[in-house]
């Protein structure tokens, strides 16, 4: 009993209470009041009451015997006195009554149910359903309604978003390997959209990782397989549709329902630290391609004139096997008139033949004609006299 005393009065506030059961009530200032036997709540005593004893009327219930520990005992387990959430007793309840509590939670379940069992479904989307985590079936646009959630669950997905991807994703070099042992440095991108939203949701784990991925592998493999020439020159347009049918087999091996829309190389060149050197190696290039087209043109220019001579040649052959002697003179007179037509000409008739011929002017030069024709005045003049 000893033991059990000491222990109450470790607790706090537990071990004044019942000392002052035990030792009677005292006045809140340390000793009795007026009278000889300390009792303050009693009339006539010359202090005022003690506010921890039992009021003046005896204690309460009318039982003897009770500690005021029981008392806030019994307060304790009772609750409130049946006022539905006021101080009956003088501590709060604190929870409403059963009704409500029902009530409430029907609410809630009405809630969760029309949150979880109506999905709209826009235009551009589709919805996956789940039943359980299994496919089920896909929903078109409009006002949808399932089972509520956990029992099944929808994924809409937008079916007409071009999603576009970057190589490379930052500002950097894109270095790839060429089969000639060259290094290219590469920016592309990938176009692509969903085909098939139920593999889409159920195939793979991560679209955009996986396009990323098998994209980059179908390009090296494309550019290892050409030269640098044709990687930064006229070999693009071949990668770009190269790369876009090996990574649409790809991913439909991978039934991922993803198709391929596009591949465009945006910029092929050489690295930085050899991009001077290959840039006069392409303006080399460019003016040994240009030479080679002006070879080309010449070429067949001279070609066709050829083709023109021979076709024409077998047109006089023909006349000539018909007749030949006509023909003959013809080629002779048509040969003479473009020999002479390129220079000067001196017809010299038989009657009236003059002594004189002026070689210079029959030559094209008057200049020189002159002076002879002077010197020859002269000399007529002298032989005259």
């Amino acid at each position: 009993m000893a033991r059990m005393s000491g222990w109450i009065s470790r607790v706090p506030g537990l071990g004044n209470v019942l000392s002052n059961e035990n030792k009677g009530p005292q006045s809140p200032w340390g000793g009795g009041g007026a009278g000889g036997d300390g009792d303050g709540d009693k009339p006539g005593n010359g202090g005022p009451r003690n506010p921890w004893s039992f009021p003046p009327e005896g204690r309460r219930g009318g039982k003897s015997g009770v500690t005021s520990l029981d008392d806030f005992l019994k307060r304790a387990r009772k609750g409130s006195g049946g006022g539905g959430g006021g101080f009956g007793g003088g501590l709060p309840t604190g929870m409403p009554g059963k009704p409500v509590i029902v009530a409430g939670v029907a609410v809630l379940i009405l809630l969760w149910i029309a949150f979880t069992s109506f999905h709209v479904i826009a235009p551009e989307q589709r919805g996956v359903v789940a039943f359980f985590g299994k496919y089920s079936g896909t929903m078109e646009p409009g006002v949808r309604f399932t089972l509520p959630a956990p029992i099944a669950s929808v994924k809409k997905i937008d079916v007409q978003a071009i999603r576009t991807e970057d190589f490379p994703a930052t500002a950097g070099e894109n270095l790839m390997l060429t089969q000639d042992q060259n290094i290219v440095d590469l920016a592309y991108s990938v176009r692509w959209d969903i085909q098939n939203p139920e593999d889409f949701a159920f195939q793979i784990a991560n679209p955009e990782q996986t396009v990323r991925a098998t994209a980059e592998s179908a390009m090296r493999a494309a550019v290892a397989g050409v030269n640098l020439n044709d990687a930064i020159g006229p070999g693009r347009t071949v990668i770009e549709a190269r790369v876009q049918q090996s990574t649409q087999a790809i991913l439909d091996e991978y039934n991922s329902g993803i198709r391929i829309q596009s591949v465009a190389i945006r910029n092929a060149s050489a690295p930085g630290a050899v991009d001077e050197a290959f840039k006069q190696v392409t303006a080399a290039q460019q003016e040994s391609e240009g030479a080679r087209n002006q070879a080309r043109a010449y070429a067949q220019q001279i070609i066709a004139l050829a083709q023109g001579e021979a076709a024409q040649f077998d047109k006089i052959y023909e006349q000539y096997r018909l007749a030949p002697d006509v023909t003959r003179r013809r080629l002779y007179y048509e040969t003479m008139e473009a020999v002479l037509a390129k220079s000067n000409k001196t017809i010299v008739e038989t009657p009236g033949v003059t002594s004189y011929l002026p070689l210079p002017v029959a030559r094209g030069n008057p200049q020189s004609a002159q002076p002879q024709t002077q010197a020859q005045q002269a000399t007529n003049q002298g032989g005259g006299q």
